[in-house]
């Protein structure tokens, strides 16, 4: 709980619910007891439809035992748990200390499954069904939010089912990126190049692809690419795994290789970030994912990919 600029709002709240409690037990004590004063028959004195009356009897024992055993919990659970100010009660419990402890109960549990496979190499990984199956679990629990559970991706999101890896697609790059995470930066060039200079731009990278372009602005983009994007892109265009530059020359790009989505992608600039999965699945899983990954586009079994973002 936070005290805003001092403690008095931890004894305000404490206040506040002690003579609540207290309130409530004492008016349970009163309604169940006082009657109306002479009275010469046991009701409220009201009535509704002329011969509709309410008794002034108490409520059952039983009931009203029911009533302080909820008064007496309520006590007991704010000398226990938090609930009074910034008491933290004399079992110092939190709800992040108890879901660290869960985590920590299922990590000892599940630990030794995932163990026993961290020093085996990833291709031999990828053709074990028992691990594939795992591996199927992680993608989906933790990967399948942003590359979709058939792992296809979408316009952004890498397609993982095809050859085309903008980083790498050996075992080794796959895991890198899992591992430690990517962050991809093409910078925005509208500003520079004006409307009809992103137009040509993009004419000439849609001609290194082999889609219909317009000759004379792919003449006129080339010269602009090869002052501005041949450090990332190379001269041909093919990108650099290095420094995850993509490969303009492949037919699918990950925010999409027609003249609208180029345009924008040139004008605006694109930022793509892969977050690091180390800590949250920690070697071991990262491992048998990275396998799993791969499989998807190398295995004898591997979908074939679709037309589509990459």
């Amino acid at each position: 709980m936070s005290d805003f600029t001092s403690g008095f709002w931890g004894v305000y709240i404490s206040v506040i619910t002690i003579v609540s409690i207290i309130a409530c037990a004492v008016l349970l004590q009163l309604t169940s007891t006082r009657k109306v004063s002479g009275s010469e028959v046991e009701t409220t004195g009201y009535s509704w439809d002329e011969d509709l009356v309410e008794y002034n009897n108490p409520l059952p024992r039983w009931w009203i035992w029911l009533f302080y055993i909820t008064i007496f919990f309520s006590l007991g659970y704010l000398v226990l748990y938090p609930g009074l100010g910034t008491f933290k009660g004399t079992y110092q419990w939190t709800s992040v200390k108890q879901y660290e402890d869960e985590v920590a109960q299922s990590e000892a549990q599940s630990a030794p499954l995932y163990e026993k496979y961290a020093n085996t190499d990833l291709k031999q990984l990828a053709a074990d069904p028992e691990v594939l199956a795992i591996g199927q679990k992680l993608f989906l629990n933790n990967c399948a939010q942003c590359h979709s559970s058939d792992a296809r991706g979408g316009k952004g999101y890498p397609n993982l089912t095809d050859g085309d890896w903008i980083y790498g697609g050996s075992p080794e790059a796959i895991k890198e990126s899992i591992t430690n995470g990517r962050k991809g930066i093409m910078p925005p060039w509208g500003a520079l190049l004006g409307e009809d200079g992103v137009k040509d731009m993009a004419h000439y990278v849609m001609s290194l692809s082999g889609r219909t372009f317009d000759s004379l602005r792919a003449a006129r983009g080339k010269d602009k690419f090869m002052s501005t994007c041949v450090a990332c892109h190379g001269a041909d265009g093919k990108g650099n795994p290095a420094i995850g530059s993509a490969n303009l020359t492949k037919v699918n790009l990950l925010y999409g290789a027609d003249e609208p989505a180029l345009m924008e992608t040139i004008s605006k600039g694109r930022m793509s970030n892969m977050p690091a999965q180390k800590e949250l699945l920690g070697e071991a899983r990262v491992h048998i994912l990275a396998a799993y990954v791969w499989s998807l586009s190398n295995s004898p079994g591997a979908p074939t990919a679709k037309p589509g973002v990459k």
